[in-house]
Order: C-alpha cells, then sequence, then structure tokens
C-alpha cells in the first residue's frame, strides 16, 4: 500500500498530547490517593513506557488491577478468541479479562478499586469492541458508584469524516453497542460524553465520569498529520494503513473472499477462486473513488498463529484486488467497501453465485441493518447505497455537536 503520509506532509501547529501523557506530565494528580483499576492494552503507552508500569511506580496512587479488552493486555490474542484472567509480570498488577466469562467488569474485579480509567487507542469504527468495553466498564463503575475517567486519544481517521447506516437497536450487539454510524469521527472521550448524556445504555445518570482531554488535536487531523508512530492496535490492525481501510474492508470480510488476512497487509487486498480480478478491478477503478487505486493481484492466505490460524482460502493462490491508497485525507474508507462490495455482488451475479455473503447474521451486526445485505441483493449501486445513509448521518452529527471536545 502507498504510504498516506506523503498526502498529508503538513506538521501539527502544536505537539499532540494525550491524556495519559497529560495525566502523567501532572504526576498524576487527578488520581492522588485512589487504588485504580485500569482498562488498556498495549497501546496504552506514554513515550516508551506503559501507563500500567508508570502507574504502579507513581507515589500516592496505587495500581490495583489492570482489565484486558479483547485480544489481550498485550494485545497478541487473535480476533474472537477468549482472553483469560493473569497476572502482570512486571506490577504484580491481576489482570482481568474483560473478554472472557465476562465482558462487563464483575464486583470481585473492582474490590479495593476507587476509580476506573480507560486509556485504549481506538481506531474511530462503531465495530472495534474497545468502545463496547468502555461502554460496558461505565456501567460497571456507576453500579459501584466509582469514577471513571477516560485518557482520551485520537481519533486515527480525524473526526470530520462520519459515515454509514446508524445502528438499529434490533441488532445491538458487541461489535455496535450505540445508535451511531459505522465511521462516527469522535474520541474516545467525546463518545463516552454521548454514551452517557444520550442514555445510549442505562444506569449512568449518575456517573462521575471525566474526560482527560487531549492537547493540540484538531478534527481535521488524520493520524499522518500527528507525527506519531503507530502501535498495533490488534494482530490485524498493524499499520495506519490497515485502520484507514479496515471501516469498509471490515464489512467486505463477511462475503465469500479473503480480505487479506494470513497476508502481511491484512484488509488492503482480497482475493477468492470465483472472482475475475481482472474485471472486478477495472469495475472499481471505474468508480472514480477519491484517494485510491485498485490493482490486479494474486494472494495466498497463510496460517499466522495469534493473527489469523486459519484464514479463509488458506494456501489457496487466489486472483485478487490490491487496494492502495494514494491519498489518506481525500479517502473515504467506508465509501470504497461499499462499492466494493457492490462490484463484488455484480461479480457473483456474472457467475451465478445466488449469495456471497459467507456470515450474513455478521454482516447485518457490522452494517447495524438488514437495509445495506437487501440494497446489495437488488443490484443497487454504491452510490445508491452510499445515497441511503446520508441522512441519518446528519442527524447524528447534529446529535453529537453537544458531546465534542475538539474543534477544526
Amino acid at each position: 500500500m502507498a504510504d498516506p503520509s506523503h498526502a498529508q506532509s503538513a506538521m501539527p501547529s502544536a505537539p499532540i498530547a494525550t491524556g495519559a501523557e497529560v495525566l502523567v506530565a501532572t504526576g498524576f494528580a487527578a488520581l492522588a490517593g485512589k487504588r485504580v483499576g485500569l482498562i488498556t492494552n498495549q497501546t496504552g503507552l506514554v513515550g516508551g513506557e506503559h501507563l500500567a508500569d508508570l502507574l504502579a511506580k507513581a507515589h500516592g496512587v496505587k495500581l490495583a488491577a489492570i482489565l484486558a479488552p479483547e485480544h489481550g493486555f498485550r494485545g497478541e490474542i487473535e480476533a474472537g478468541a477468549k482472553v483469560g484472567d493473569t497476572v502482570d509480570a512486571r506490577t504484580g498488577a491481576p489482570v482481568f479479562s474483560l473478554y472472557g466469562a465476562t465482558r462487563k467488569p464483575a464486583p470481585a474485579m473492582l474490590r479495593g478499586v476507587d476509580v476506573l480509567v480507560f486509556d485504549i487507542q481506538d481506531i474511530g469504527t462503531r465495530f472495534y469492541t474497545y468502545i463496547s468495553t468502555m461502554g460496558l466498564a461505565m456501567q460497571a463503575a456507576a453500579a459501584a458508584r466509582i469514577r471513571f475517567v477516560v485518557l482520551d486519544r485520537p481519533n486515527p481517521l480525524g473526526g470530520e469524516y462520519v459515515s454509514g447506516f446508524v445502528l438499529e437497536p434490533a441488532l445491538a450487539s458487541f461489535v455496535g453497542q450505540y445508535p451511531i454510524p459505522i465511521v462516527h469521527g469522535m474520541t474516545v472521550g467525546e463518545l463516552a460524553r454521548a454514551i452517557k448524556g444520550e442514555r445510549w445504555l442505562d444506569g449512568l445518570e449518575a456517573l462521575d465520569l471525566t474526560v482527560m482531554e487531549l492537547r493540540g488535536w484538531r478534527r481535521s487531523m488524520r493520524w499522518p498529520e500527528l507525527q506519531r508512530p503507530w502501535v498495533v492496535t490488534s494482530p490485524n490492525i498493524p499499520t495506519f494503513e490497515a485502520a484507514l481501510v479496515y471501516p469498509g474492508m471490515g464489512l467486505v470480510g463477511e462475503a465469500q473472499v479473503n480480505e487479506g488476512r494470513g497476508t502481511p497487509t491484512p484488509f488492503s487486498l482480497l482475493g477468492a477462486p470465483w472472482i475475475d480480478a481482472p474485471r472486478l478491478t477495472d469495475r472499481l477503478n471505474a468508480a472514480g473513488l477519491a484517494g485510491v487505486r485498485f490493482s490486479v493481484t494474486e494472494l495466498t492466505p497463510r496460517s499466522i498463529p495469534g493473527v489469523a490460524a486459519h484464514p479463509r482460502f488458506e494456501g489457496r493462490r487466489l486472483p485478487g484486488v490490491r487496494i492502495a491508497v494514494t491519498d489518506a485525507a481525500r479517502f473515504e474508507p467506508l465509501e470504497t467497501g461499499t462499492h466494493t462490495l457492490a462490484a463484488l455482488f455484480a461479480e457473483a451475479r456474472a457467475r451465478g453465485i445466488a449469495e456471497p455473503i459467507a456470515n450474513l447474521a455478521m454482516l447485518n451486526a457490522l452494517a447495524g441493518t438488514r437495509r445495506l445485505h437487501s440494497m446489495l441483493a437488488q443490484g443497487r449501486s454504491g452510490a445508491e447505497i452510499i445515497a441511503a445513509w446520508q441522512a441519518e448521518v446528519a442527524r447524528f452529527k447534529a446529535q453529537r455537536a453537544s458531546h465534542l471536545l475538539y474543534g477544526p
């Protein structure tokens, strides 16, 4: 994939400081005298050190527990695989799983905890599960009458790009808990404010919520403009490039294709034995999508333990299409994924394949609606599907306005 940073060479006007960096710079003043339950993973870094290690060494504050989301505390567990309880060798703190027997902090996990702190780098997509973990933890904190602190981090996709169908309540799940578009354009701190303020989850009326804000971040900024190194957010999001294409290609992955899992560039290519790769590539390039080009390729998915143990079409050499982002500032990942799905449905019709979706229930859950599949099955174009969500995106933008913390 082309390096999107070439398309965003502007330096930030001021250094970016995450909420965690602000907390450390102030000597953990906001947590003075508190026993802390830290919800985090491998992304919870301050410089080259993990926030958990810094908390464990800090005076006047105690790291009482670490709570780990999907993929585990160190982020080394494959998507969907259960995370177990353990003890962190460095700090001696117990590590409780929020992706095993329970996905909400249990009362026993919060014994001896005065404040729950959330510090995880999100990637701005509704079905990326860290924000579901955050909401359930907010409920647990409210029930236990303890404070909840969000250490804010940038949305890698920026705060202006908002796209996709708004989740319908009947399809709420762990991969979609809130009535927001697939790409919401909010930081985790802003989302926490909206989750409480809009009552998207029950029992949060009395929650003591604090957001430690970012410094220097503007809504117009996508990740390359921040001039910060990328920390792997989950096994199949090893780079910003993967995070950038994920909102659309995550949906494409529910079709009978391999979306790059089991290759070095997950979500940046797709392949299947039944596609005509040159025809599919021409169809996608003809759509004239901003900031992206498609090219014919081949791929052979391989088993990668902890990343993609059994990728679809494992070991088979597949005709495929590579997605190369040429301008990260203009690229629209969900629109690209929608056009890709429409092209795959057209290809399936040409091949006599009645249903190109491998897991319809999961597609509906990720899309947050059954309308996406219905329109694809009717042969509607990518442009028609994209037009169908514009009104609800506009309503959501108006709804979220009072919860935003950062300007353009």
